[in-house]
């Protein structure tokens, strides 16, 4: 599995072609195809290419959710 760090996560935003991805408690998930993710966003409120660690907190939904997206690497400490 790929480590990526932030500047490489923050390249995928969902945009012109690149992947949509956004990483959560040390793994990066690919939500591409995700319907909550169209074009790199979640209901307007999160973007993808970031760590929504903090945001899943206060989630009106459990980080469980994430299992239905592959997880394609682990976000670099740091």
């Amino acid at each position: 599995m790929k480590e990526y760090t932030r500047e490489e996560l923050a390249q995928c935003t969902g945009e012109d072609g690149k992947p949509a991805l956004i990483a959560a408690y040390g793994k990066v998930y690919d939500v591409s195809h995700s319907y909550h993710w169209r074009k790199g966003r979640h209901h307007v409120l999160h973007r993808a290419g970031m760590d929504l660690t903090a945001e899943l907190a206060r989630a009106p939904h459990g980080a469980h959710l994430l299992e239905r997206v592959p997880v394609v690497g682990t976000l670099q400490e740091g």
